[in-house]
């Protein structure tokens, strides 16, 4: 199975949006530098595009990092695959799934807007088994 970075996304601080950058380095065991999640239990976190434009129709003002995702995948029902699922993306960079969906511990705005969120179901957290750059473009495959 075979997808495409669509956007890289990080923040600073937990409970705000993530904002699109140019690239992102992934350190391994740690998550990506610079962002809010790196060394904690859920180091990145990925959303397939397929599950955000859906919420578009209903939300249009939605941007990439709106759901605090730190890769936006294209290609890849992420949501079905299983927890230890790896990933290879961009030159070399390995992901092992650990955690699908995440508990809401309050309401975001989207929540409020359109009445459900998609990140509690359809997002997925990885750990970095091997670092590098990843840029929106890179390939990114199960492997």
């Amino acid at each position: 199975m075979n997808g495409t970075i669509v956007a890289v996304c990080t923040s600073t601080r937990t409970g705000e949006k993530k904002v699109p950058v140019e690239s992102v380095t992934l350190e391994k065991d740690f998550g990506i530098v610079g962002d809010v999640h790196g060394g904690t239990g859920r180091q990145v976190s990925l959303l397939a595009i397929e599950s955000v434009d859906p919420m578009r129709e209903k939300m249009p003002s939605l941007s990439d990092g709106d759901f605090a995702e730190n890769l936006l995948v294209r290609g890849i029902p992420l949501a079905r695959l299983l927890v230890g699922t790896r990933l290879r993306a961009g030159d070399g960079v390995e992901l092992e799934i650990t955690q699908i969906g995440k508990k809401c511990h309050s309401k975001c705005n989207i929540h409020k807007t359109v009445g459900y969120c998609i990140m509690p179901t359809e997002g997925v957290f990885v750990r970095v088994l091997s670092g590098g750059t990843l840029k929106p473009g890179d390939p990114v495959s199960v492997i």
